[in-house]
């Protein structure tokens, strides 16, 4: 049985896998084919935090390949309060064959996960969101055929999102640069398990986005207060206020150069909707592809 928690504990060559086995899925759905590889398999989704994108996807991506889902949000569960971490999950694990956890704090995650005896999938916690960086290789590997060799120039705050991408593309030969401000960029714990556990990465930090994006293939943006850092979001936009992805930033990356964000977006604040909706974005290819990536996902814990 496997869990999959952060793309520190996958291998390259695991995740080659499910971005073929992902592509896969995609071109079969294109073809109007959906294979009922889960047929009767149930998929629990606990969610603390608001989603769109991750409930959405797993509900639709399980009802594709033939299962079906059962959603709990966090203010039902009572997860840590109402009833222990490990005793939810010796419980939930009898009824559902895989859970989605969606958490404030990745040790609850990791708690749910010593103690399950189903499957276990981070749908987001405060340290990583290795689904989104799942989708995003991919959507990176359709752009420009391959990951390998790209350089991936992260604008904004080092959170959960850069650092499951920056596994990812390590993991995969890409050059990963985070340009944030000072004192908001990547913990020390974070990088000195990076090191040891992707030696072979290129993992640069740069405080100056137009620097950082002269030799940019994707420039990646996300919110400058992410949910639970909502006391902060006045001291943040005025640090990250120089930091927005807009026309004049563009304007220094290459021409082939594409845009990502992961969703959702505080438009005029960290990116505008001049480059959101603009032909350079690849934003809602990217949304799309989670579906797909969490396709592959739930079809190698499961069969």
């Amino acid at each position: 049985m496997r869990h999959f928690l952060d793309l520190l504990d996958v291998s390259r060559d695991e995740i080659v896998h499910l971005l073929h086995e992902a592509a896969e899925l995609k071109a079969g759905q294109e073809r109007g084919q959906r294979k009922p590889v889960l047929l009767g398999r149930v998929l629990g989704l606990v969610f603390e935090k608001p989603s769109l994108r991750t409930r959405v996807s797993f509900q639709t991506a399980i009802a594709q390949l033939g299962g079906a889902s059962v959603f709990l949000p966090g203010n039902e569960t009572g997860l840590g309060s109402r009833e222990s971490v490990p005793d939810f999950a010796r419980t939930m694990s009898q009824y559902v064959d895989a859970v989605v956890l969606r958490t404030f704090s990745h040790q609850t995650i990791e708690t749910f996960a010593a103690h399950a005896t189903c499957p276990v999938i981070n749908g987001l916690s405060d340290y990583s969101h290795p689904c989104q960086a799942l989708g995003d290789l991919l959507t990176m590997q359709e752009v420009f055929g391959d990951v390998a060799g790209r350089t991936v120039v992260f604008v904004g705050d080092g959170n959960n999102v850069a650092r499951s991408l920056a596994v990812g593309c390590g993991k995969l030969g890409a050059k990963f640069i985070l340009a944030a401000p000072a004192g908001y960029g990547f913990d020390e714990p974070f990088l000195r398990v990076y090191r040891q556990q992707v030696p072979q990465g290129e993992l640069l930090m740069n405080g100056e986005p137009a620097h950082a994006v002269a030799k940019a293939d994707v420039i990646y943006t996300d919110v400058w207060a992410s949910m639970g850092q909502e006391a902060e979001r006045d001291e943040r936009r005025r640090q990250f206020a120089s930091y927005q992805v807009n026309g004049a930033l563009m304007a220094l990356a290459p021409k082939h150069a594409r845009v990502m964000h992961c969703l959702p977006a505080h438009r005029e604040e960290e990116v505008t909707s001049e480059v959101l909706d603009g032909d350079r974005s690849v934003v809602f290819q990217q949304a799309g592809n989670r579906m797909h990536a969490q396709k592959a996902l739930l079809k190698w814990l499961l069969t």
